[in-house]
């Protein structure tokens, strides 16, 4: 681009065809609910800025996925749901705001499980159908960002924006041979990301190689105003966000380390993972991964136990605190007129939604709102500390620098199929302890076909050092491979 020989017009048009080819059409991939009319404009704008200055910043040109349930100005946000469709915020979420501030472009928004609800599939009331998982149609995405984690996987952008309150960044990444990260709580901003449960949710990166979502989380991450929790004063109550928030944000891309797994301690956490329903494949890539660890220079150890875990309960009868009635209501409150509807109660009268949903709304309707002030929210944050008390005292006794696991226990299962295991593993220790962790893939099952992903999972805080371990065996291993269903289109 800088000699010339690349526009951005180039760019975004090339995307644009295969949009065009692969999303409603061919394969049919389903990922994608608006395309942003305005590219190709602002792609001849940026084009302009580079012949005039030069890039625009660090991710001049990067055409993105945005999932649905990110505010972004002139397109639709409607987090996969017809009570939302059509709706316009006029601006952008905080995340949406610095990727464009450092010249990335919205190309297209992607579909997402309604709400935000279900781990497992995508599907949503906005777009009719499942979204396909490209390296077998006949397979599901996971969970609530499997639109943008489809879309990323196939080419019909560079990179993505998902959420994850219980596994819908990581899951998808898995299901589809991506890098995903979570980051440690209130070290991004969820502003203008339509909330499910704000004690979890967590905004961030989806990308086909980990140094492509390092560089797009050295972007998102800081300070907000608009969402507290980042900021580097005491969160209250205290225990809700895990403390020592670091006030200044390092170069997360001087991580990217091809030998960083050399001298490192990682320890299995085989808490996460095992279980009656564990598919045999899984368990046999996992070993073949710690095995590639090893040769890479790790120490295994194995296991890593969490002492304690089945003591360290939320008290029985406890309310909840926050929670989607909680959040969705003060969420849709702060939107004014906008909006289409002001509250779920609303939102339930409107029948406007996917019928698979309606059990979960009418139940979140039904239950207690509990602000952070509350009993209820005090007793959650002491229930966290103990937990992350015992994940920290593993850490120390065994000297780890890491934790790892599959990201999910089983393959991805069949569109459709709610009966066989679903092997969802990652809801519990990263959310609950608010400490990050980062999939990325560790090979394939049922014959070589569907994409595995392994989670290291570490400190609060400590980005660095799970990027380095990541990335290190990421490098060594290169299991990436692109998907079938989506080949190079000729010019």
């Amino acid at each position: 681009m800088k000699g010339g020989q690349l526009t951005c017009l180039a760019i975004v048009d090339a995307y644009l065809r295969r949009i065009e080819a692969f999303d409603k059409q061919g394969p049919a991939l389903n990922a994608i609910t608006v395309i942003n009319p305005e590219a190709r404009t602002q792609a001849a704008e940026l084009d302009r800025r580079m012949k005039a200055s030069g890039p625009s910043g660090p991710l001049h040109c990067v055409p993105f996925i945005v999932k649905d349930n990110f505010e972004t100005a002139g397109l639709q946000t409607a987090a996969g749901s017809l009570a939302l469709a059509g709706f316009d915020p006029g601006r952008d979420a905080f995340q949406v705001k610095r990727i464009k501030d450092a010249g990335a472009l919205i190309i297209a928004k992607s579909n997402m499980a309604e709400w935000a609800f279900s781990p497992y599939e995508t599907v949503s009331s906005v777009v009719p159908g499942y979204s396909r998982n490209p390296y077998a149609l006949d397979r599901v995405t996971a969970g609530s960002s499997g639109g943008t984690a489809a879309a990323v996987a196939a080419n019909l952008g560079a990179v993505g924006l998902g959420s994850d309150t219980g596994n819908s960044i990581r899951g998808p990444s898995s299901h589809q041979a991506l890098a995903g990260i979570r980051s440690t709580m209130g070290l991004t901003s969820r502003a203008g990301v339509v909330p499910l449960n704000l004690l979890a949710d967590i905004a961030g990166p989806m990308a086909r190689t980990l140094e492509d979502a390092v560089a797009v989380f050295q972007v998102i991450v800081g300070e907000d105003p608009a969402d507290p929790v980042t900021l580097t004063k005491e969160f209250e109550p205290a225990g809700l966000r895990p403390g020592g928030r670091p006030s200044t944000i390092p170069d997360y891309r001087a991580s990217l380390v091809k030998n960083g797994l050399k001298g490192a301690r990682i320890g299995v956490l085989r808490q996460a993972y095992e279980r009656e329903s564990t598919s045999s494949e899984i368990v046999a890539v996992f070993m073949s991964a710690l095995a590639d660890m090893k040769k890479a220079g790790a120490t295994i150890v194995d296991p890593a136990t969490i002492e304690g875990l089945t003591e360290i309960r939320r008290p029985q009868g406890a309310a909840p605190c926050g929670g989607f009635k909680h959040d969705i209501n003060k969420y849709l409150a702060s939107l004014g007129e906008r909006v289409p509807v002001k509250n779920l109660e609303a939102i339930i009268k409107t029948r406007r939604f996917h019928p698979s949903v309606e059990l979960r709304l009418t139940r979140s309707q039904e239950g207690a709102e509990n602000a952070l002030d509350s009993a209820a929210c005090k007793v959650e944050a002491e229930y966290r500390e103990r937990f992350r008390a015992a994940v920290v005292k593993t850490i120390e006794t065994h000297t780890l620098d890491a934790f790892v696991y599959p990201t999910w226990s089983n393959p991805p299962r069949l569109i459709g199929d709610l009966n066989t295991p679903h092997g969802d593993n990652s809801q519990v220790f990263s959310p609950v302890t608010g400490f990050p962790s980062i999939s990325v893939p560790m090979g394939y099952t049922l014959g070589g076909r569907l994409p595995a992903g392994v989670t290291f999972f570490g400190r609060a805080w400590d980005e660095p050092t799970l990027i380095r371990l990541a990335y290190s065996y990421e490098q060594a291993t290169r299991h990436r491979r692109p998907p079938q269903t989506t080949p190079p289109l000729r010019k």
